[in-house]
């Protein structure tokens, strides 16, 4: 009897049901069980569709050769990669007094660092689309409306990382500096940013990858680059024309992944 009443004792107690969490896991259990219902492909939906895929494909192959169209590919594939190498460039120096506006600890605008932090999430929080279908708006079509959003998008991306990474620095070396009354702006130049810098190269580099992939898809809306030339294929059903640029953007983008590889390990 005793041994039962010991082993009962080590038994672990069950934790009490919080009716908010209770119901916070039947809201997700319900959205997750809508959402397979609703908009998760039946099986015989998919197994109609194969067909169709199949009969796509064999239209689309083999790419459209004419010397014409591939020139014209390649002007707009060279505005593709131009859009994303100065959207890239202008957005990590946008995001650089954004980041530092918004590191606690750093920033020059004291418990106000919280204004660059929401300009930094409202970049990243709104789809990239979102922002081309903005300034094309605002500056009509072309590829400076692709440039615009992605300065906007990379600022917003580096913005974030770049700001852990400063709060992240040697604090003792921070401290030392601001001991000898240096200014804020001699401490980030002095320590932070020696220390911070191949976090930045990483994030810039990855954020150059990201932008090429964004570009490719700007041009649907009207933003410049290759995605317009892909949008026109597919409304005009030139399917040739269309598996030619697809497997364009394949090599460009595979050869930026293996440019910014190369890129990190030297510097690293």
């Amino acid at each position: 009897m005793a041994s039962d009443q010991s082993a009962a004792g080590r038994l672990p107690r069950v934790a009490k049901l919080d009716p908010l969490r209770f119901a916070l896991a039947v809201a997700v259990g319900a959205l997750l069980v809508a959402s397979i219902t609703e908009v998760t492909p039946s099986p015989e939906r998919l197994a109609g569709a194969f067909p169709r895929m199949g009969s796509l494909l064999d239209r689309m192959l083999p790419p459209d050769t004419d010397p014409a169209f591939l020139g014209r590919m390649a002007v707009r594939l060279l505005e593709t990669i131009q859009i994303a190498i100065a959207g890239t460039f202008f957005g990590i120096l946008l995001s650089f007094p954004l980041a530092w506006c918004g590191a606690a600890g750093l920033s020059p605008l004291g418990p106000f660092r919280w204004a660059a932090r929401a300009v930094v999430s409202l970049f990243r929080t709104v789809p990239d689309l979102v922002w081309a279908l903005f300034f094309v708006s605002a500056v009509g079509l072309g590829a400076v409306a692709g440039t615009l959003t992605i300065i906007v998008d990379t600022a917003g991306f580096c913005g974030r990382f770049f700001a852990e990474a400063m709060e992240e620095s040697d604090r003792q070396s921070r401290e030392a500096l601001d001991a000898a009354g240096a200014r804020k702006v001699d401490i980030l130049f002095s320590a932070v940013v020696p220390d911070c810098m191949p976090s930045f190269v990483n994030t810039s580099l990855f954020s150059l990858e990201l932008a090429v992939r964004s570009s490719v898809v700007l041009g649907i809306v009207g933003a410049g680059g290759i995605g317009q030339e892909l949008k026109t294929a597919f409304e005009l059903f030139q399917y040739p024309k269309a598996s030619a640029i697809i497997l364009a953007i394949f090599v460009i983008v595979l050869v930026m992944e293996r440019l910014t590889d190369w890129l990190r390990q030297r510097i690293g």
